[in-house]
Protein backbone atom coordinates (compact mmCIF):
# COMPACT_ATOMS: atom_id res chain seq x y z
CA UNK A 1 0.00 0.00 0.00
CA UNK A 2 2.87 2.40 0.83
CA UNK A 3 4.26 1.90 -2.69
CA UNK A 4 0.89 2.85 -4.16
CA UNK A 5 0.84 6.08 -2.15
CA UNK A 6 4.36 6.81 -3.40
CA UNK A 7 3.22 6.20 -6.97
CA UNK A 8 0.22 8.50 -6.44
CA UNK A 9 2.56 11.19 -5.13
CA UNK A 10 4.93 10.70 -8.09
CA UNK A 11 2.03 11.11 -10.52
CA UNK A 12 0.98 14.33 -8.77
CA UNK A 13 4.54 15.70 -8.70
CA UNK A 14 4.76 15.03 -12.44
CA UNK A 15 1.35 16.69 -12.99
CA UNK A 16 2.34 19.84 -11.09
CA UNK A 17 5.74 20.07 -12.80
CA UNK A 18 4.22 19.48 -16.23
CA UNK A 19 1.48 22.06 -15.62
CA UNK A 20 3.98 24.70 -14.48
CA UNK A 21 6.07 24.24 -17.65
CA UNK A 22 2.90 24.14 -19.79
CA UNK A 23 1.54 27.28 -18.12
CA UNK A 24 4.76 29.25 -18.61
CA UNK A 25 5.09 28.21 -22.26
CA UNK A 26 1.39 28.77 -23.06
CA UNK A 27 1.25 32.23 -21.47
CA UNK A 28 4.56 33.29 -23.08
CA UNK A 29 3.67 32.12 -26.60
CA UNK A 30 0.09 33.29 -26.09
CA UNK A 31 1.35 36.84 -25.48
CA UNK A 32 3.68 36.63 -28.48
CA UNK A 33 0.82 35.54 -30.78
CA UNK A 34 -1.85 37.63 -28.99
CA UNK A 35 -3.79 34.37 -28.53
CA UNK A 36 -6.32 34.51 -25.69
CA UNK A 37 -7.07 30.79 -26.20
CA UNK A 38 -3.43 29.90 -25.52
CA UNK A 39 -3.20 32.32 -22.58
CA UNK A 40 -6.42 30.89 -21.13
CA UNK A 41 -5.03 27.37 -21.51
CA UNK A 42 -1.92 28.48 -19.62
CA UNK A 43 -3.98 30.08 -16.85
CA UNK A 44 -5.94 26.85 -16.48
CA UNK A 45 -2.63 25.02 -16.06
CA UNK A 46 -1.68 27.44 -13.27
CA UNK A 47 -4.86 26.61 -11.34
CA UNK A 48 -4.45 22.90 -12.04
CA UNK A 49 -0.99 23.19 -10.45
CA UNK A 50 -2.55 24.72 -7.32
CA UNK A 51 -5.11 21.92 -7.24
CA UNK A 52 -2.32 19.35 -7.65
CA UNK A 53 -0.41 20.87 -4.74
CA UNK A 54 -3.48 20.42 -2.53
CA UNK A 55 -3.64 16.74 -3.49
CA UNK A 56 0.11 16.30 -2.87
CA UNK A 57 -0.38 17.74 0.59
CA UNK A 58 -3.31 15.39 1.20
CA UNK A 59 -1.38 12.29 0.12
CA UNK A 60 1.65 13.31 2.21
CA UNK A 61 -0.51 13.82 5.32
CA UNK A 62 -2.05 10.36 5.09
CA UNK A 63 -1.85 8.82 8.56
CA UNK A 64 -0.08 11.85 10.11
CA UNK A 65 -3.07 13.95 11.20
CA UNK A 66 -6.69 13.20 11.95
CA UNK A 67 -8.99 12.67 8.98
CA UNK A 68 -11.27 15.48 10.20
CA UNK A 69 -8.39 17.99 10.34
CA UNK A 70 -7.17 16.81 6.94
CA UNK A 71 -10.60 17.35 5.36
CA UNK A 72 -11.04 20.79 6.97
CA UNK A 73 -7.74 22.09 5.56
CA UNK A 74 -8.44 20.54 2.16
CA UNK A 75 -11.86 22.24 2.00
CA UNK A 76 -10.31 25.67 2.63
CA UNK A 77 -7.69 25.10 -0.06
CA UNK A 78 -10.32 23.80 -2.49
CA UNK A 79 -12.45 26.95 -1.94
CA UNK A 80 -9.42 29.08 -2.84
CA UNK A 81 -8.87 27.03 -6.02
CA UNK A 82 -12.58 27.41 -6.91
CA UNK A 83 -12.47 31.21 -6.57
CA UNK A 84 -9.32 31.30 -8.71
CA UNK A 85 -11.11 29.32 -11.45
CA UNK A 86 -14.02 31.83 -11.41
CA UNK A 87 -11.75 34.91 -11.58
CA UNK A 88 -9.66 33.52 -14.45
CA UNK A 89 -12.82 32.37 -16.26
CA UNK A 90 -14.19 35.93 -16.14
CA UNK A 91 -10.89 37.33 -17.44
CA UNK A 92 -10.68 34.87 -20.36
CA UNK A 93 -14.36 35.36 -21.27
CA UNK A 94 -14.02 39.17 -21.23
CA UNK A 95 -10.83 39.15 -23.31
CA UNK A 96 -12.17 36.70 -25.90
CA UNK A 97 -15.42 38.67 -26.29
CA UNK A 98 -13.45 41.91 -26.68
CA UNK A 99 -11.21 40.39 -29.37
CA UNK A 100 -14.23 39.23 -31.37
CA UNK A 101 -15.98 42.62 -31.10
CA UNK A 102 -12.99 44.77 -32.07
CA UNK A 103 -11.62 42.24 -34.62
CA UNK A 104 -8.31 41.87 -32.76
CA UNK A 105 -6.66 39.13 -34.80
CA UNK A 106 -4.17 36.76 -33.17
CA UNK A 107 -1.13 35.56 -35.10
CA UNK A 108 -0.89 31.86 -35.99
CA UNK A 109 1.11 29.98 -33.34
CA UNK A 110 3.06 26.87 -34.25
CA UNK A 111 4.46 26.76 -30.69
CA UNK A 112 0.89 26.73 -29.35
CA UNK A 113 -0.02 23.84 -31.65
CA UNK A 114 2.98 21.87 -30.34
CA UNK A 115 2.02 22.58 -26.70
CA UNK A 116 -1.58 21.48 -27.32
CA UNK A 117 -0.42 18.35 -29.20
CA UNK A 118 1.90 17.24 -26.39
CA UNK A 119 -0.87 17.74 -23.83
CA UNK A 120 -3.34 15.89 -26.05
CA UNK A 121 -1.15 12.76 -25.90
CA UNK A 122 0.19 13.03 -22.31
CA UNK A 123 -3.06 13.72 -20.43
CA UNK A 124 -5.02 10.50 -21.24
CA UNK A 125 -2.10 8.31 -20.11
CA UNK A 126 -1.64 10.34 -16.92
CA UNK A 127 -5.37 10.25 -16.21
CA UNK A 128 -5.51 6.45 -16.58
CA UNK A 129 -2.52 5.99 -14.24
CA UNK A 130 -4.12 8.21 -11.57
CA UNK A 131 -7.43 6.38 -11.87
CA UNK A 132 -5.80 2.97 -11.37
CA UNK A 133 -3.83 4.09 -8.29
CA UNK A 134 -6.81 6.02 -6.90
CA UNK A 135 -9.01 2.91 -7.07
CA UNK A 136 -6.40 0.71 -5.40
CA UNK A 137 -5.82 3.06 -2.44
CA UNK A 138 -9.51 4.08 -2.39
CA UNK A 139 -8.67 7.77 -2.70
CA UNK A 140 -11.69 9.78 -3.87
CA UNK A 141 -9.44 12.84 -4.25
CA UNK A 142 -7.04 11.04 -6.63
CA UNK A 143 -9.92 9.52 -8.63
CA UNK A 144 -11.49 12.99 -8.96
CA UNK A 145 -8.12 14.39 -10.03
CA UNK A 146 -7.86 11.71 -12.73
CA UNK A 147 -11.13 13.08 -14.16
CA UNK A 148 -9.70 16.62 -14.09
CA UNK A 149 -6.68 15.38 -16.01
CA UNK A 150 -8.95 13.72 -18.58
CA UNK A 151 -10.88 17.00 -18.92
CA UNK A 152 -7.54 18.69 -19.73
CA UNK A 153 -7.17 16.22 -22.60
CA UNK A 154 -10.49 17.42 -24.09
CA UNK A 155 -9.49 21.04 -23.48
CA UNK A 156 -6.18 20.55 -25.28
CA UNK A 157 -8.13 19.02 -28.18
CA UNK A 158 -10.30 22.14 -28.40
CA UNK A 159 -7.20 24.34 -28.26
CA UNK A 160 -5.54 22.29 -31.00
CA UNK A 161 -8.61 22.69 -33.19
CA UNK A 162 -8.73 26.47 -32.65
CA UNK A 163 -5.02 27.13 -33.14
CA UNK A 164 -4.90 24.72 -36.08
CA UNK A 165 -7.83 26.47 -37.80
CA UNK A 166 -6.03 29.80 -37.51
CA UNK A 167 -2.66 28.39 -38.58
CA UNK A 168 -3.85 26.32 -41.56
CA UNK A 169 -6.97 28.18 -42.77
CA UNK A 170 -6.49 31.68 -41.34
CA UNK A 171 -9.77 31.48 -39.40
CA UNK A 172 -8.63 33.84 -36.62
CA UNK A 173 -12.10 33.84 -34.99
CA UNK A 174 -11.45 30.23 -33.93
CA UNK A 175 -8.94 31.48 -31.36
CA UNK A 176 -11.31 33.67 -29.27
CA UNK A 177 -14.11 31.14 -29.84
CA UNK A 178 -11.97 28.40 -28.29
CA UNK A 179 -11.04 30.85 -25.52
CA UNK A 180 -14.75 31.06 -24.67
CA UNK A 181 -14.80 27.25 -24.38
CA UNK A 182 -11.79 27.54 -22.05
CA UNK A 183 -13.69 30.15 -19.98
CA UNK A 184 -16.74 27.88 -19.72
CA UNK A 185 -14.43 25.05 -18.68
CA UNK A 186 -12.91 27.29 -15.98
CA UNK A 187 -16.38 28.19 -14.66
CA UNK A 188 -17.36 24.50 -14.60
CA UNK A 189 -14.18 23.57 -12.76
CA UNK A 190 -14.78 26.38 -10.28
CA UNK A 191 -18.36 25.23 -9.64
CA UNK A 192 -17.30 21.64 -9.12
CA UNK A 193 -14.46 22.65 -6.79
CA UNK A 194 -16.85 24.84 -4.77
CA UNK A 195 -19.37 22.01 -4.46
CA UNK A 196 -16.56 19.64 -3.44
CA UNK A 197 -15.48 22.10 -0.72
CA UNK A 198 -19.07 22.28 0.55
CA UNK A 199 -19.61 18.57 0.31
Amino acid sequence: MANLYKKGLSLEYFTVGYNIVEAAASILFGHVANSIALIGFGLDSVVESLSGLVLIWRLRQHGKISEGREEMIEKKATRFVAITFFVLGLYVFFESTKKLIVNEMPDPSLAGIIIASVSFFVMPVLSWQKLQVGKKIESKALIADSKETLACFFLSGALLLGLGSNYVFGVWQADPAVAMIVAIFLFREGREAWQEAKG
